[in-house]
């Protein structure tokens, strides 16, 4: 595959995150011109391996990595201002200067203090039906952002009078929210959120601007535009295993809205997965494996989340998910990440129909009580013992590894163009 010849691109996730999105992203970025984030928060975790330095990102786009590139944060992000600049200050003391290659949309909302207590204070108050929230706000910005009265934007650090007048009736509000629905007596302190708003807002400005009208010019003057999902699409708000989901549009659909382009901008699609399935916090997962199979795929597979650190649940590939997502996301092309995971196992399983005790399923359903119930029906195909990570093209995997891949593919439906056998740049093979 010639990554030169690709027309504006989004890489989004097949399963429910951490499929390895940030790796492919930096590979495509130095073919592009301009990296936007679209959609998510603080929420999210790309990690990228450079040589011997590995790079964690929250909010910041992974193009930041790349010299000479613009990396952009889109309106549909909820930004944490101040996560933000501690990645910014963090890359700096690496040598890493974001200088004025980041921009910074004037209409993206932005987290607050409270967003933050809300998300722990619900969490608490929900027991055991908990949704498993990573607690950075993100689904109470957006909750904001839909009431519209309560929300702050970026745009609003712009003008000092305003914020403190908007930071001193939201905080009110909340107070007597959160003691009145979670007997909740900590009180916010409106001054004490402004000064520190304030303080972002001055690091800010440089990298405020109407990105929606710089996407346009861009587009128009021949730029190409590579578009970073955050989250797997399992997880939309919309079409995921709600509740257990995020509260964004994490597929390609969010691209026209989160990012503000036309949505006939998208030439291509870039499914990523890896050659297993893996999900952090609750929700119903039916490929999961929870025994030493599973364990073993931790294990190699390092599968520790880049936001919390919690151990991942691993299973098997979930087809019938990864189906439903190539579909929903108009997938042209999928990457397959962490095939060196799997060596040494005897047999890998693939996940290629639910069954209930009414009968199968036709795939993925609404209910996700219904799927938390499922019986997995499993195939499975042989294994290989062989080190994958010093291929470095395809036809130098096994041919138990590329069967495997050919199955994957005919199961999807969308042809398999990268193949990842390791965290390096150069552990990626390309297709043809």
């Amino acid at each position: 595959m010639d990554l030169s010849k690709l027309g504006h691109t989004c890489v989004v996730g097949m399963h429910w995150g951490d499929e390895g999105k940030g790796k492919i992203v930096d590979l495509l970025t130095e073919h592009f011109d301009i990296v936007v984030r679209f959609n998510g928060g603080g929420n999210a975790g790309h990690t990228v391996l450079i040589g011997q330095e590995k790079f964690a990102l929250h909010l910041l786009p992974v193009g930041v990595l790349s010299p000479g590139k613009t990396a952009a944060i889109g309106p549909g992000v909820a930004l944490d201002a101040g996560r933000m600049l501690e990645e910014i200050d963090a890359l700096a003391a690496r040598g890493v200067a974001v200088g004025n290659h980041l921009k910074i949309s004037d209409r993206a909302h932005l987290v607050m203090p409270w967003h933050k207590r809300q998300d722990v204070l619900s969490e608490t108050a929900l027991g055991n039906s908990k949704i498993g929230t990573t607690a950075r706000g993100i689904g109470p910005c957006y909750a904001d952002k839909m009431y519209r009265a309560m929300a702050i934007r970026v745009v609003d650090l712009l003008d000092a009078r305003a914020l403190r007048e908007k930071i001193e009736r939201v905080a009110a509000f909340k107070n007597k929210l959160f003691a009145a629905c979670y007997d909740d007596t900590e009180r916010l302190n409106p001054a004490a959120i402004t000064e520190e708003y304030l303080a972002y807002a001055e690091r800010m400005r440089p990298f405020i601007c109407d990105t929606t009208t710089f996407f346009w010019e861009s587009i128009r003057d021949g730029k190409r535009l590579l578009f970073e999902g955050a989250n797997g699409m399992l997880l939309d708000v919309d079409h995921g295993t709600f509740p257990f989901v995020t509260s964004s549009t994490t597929g390609a659909i969010g691209v026209p809205a989160g990012a503000g382009v036309p949505a006939q901008t998208l030439q291509t699609c870039l499914g990523v997965t890896k050659a297993y399935t893996t999900r952090v916090g609750a929700g119903p997962f039916p490929s999961e494996l929870k025994d030493d199979i599973g364990q073993y795929i931790r294990e190699r597979g390092h599968e520790y989340g880049t936001t919390t650190g919690r151990p991942r649940r691993c299973g098997w590939f979930d087809a019938v998910a990864a189906r439903y997502t190539a579909r929903l996301g108009g997938l042209t092309q999928i990457a397959v990440m962490h095939l060196d995971t799997l060596t040494g196992l005897d047999r890998v399983g693939v996940c290629v129909g639910y069954e209930t005790a009414a009968g199968p399923l036709p795939g993925m359903v609404a209910d996700a009580a219904m799927l938390e119930q499922v019986k997995p029906v499993f195939e499975y195909l042989p294994g290989w013992k062989e080190d994958l990570r010093e291929c470095r093209r395809f036809e130098d995997l096994p041919a138990a590894a590329r069967a495997y891949l050919d199955k994957l593919e005919s199961l999807i439906g969308v042809p398999v163009t990268i193949v990842s056998v390791g965290p390096e740049r150069n552990q990626t093979l390309m297709r043809a």
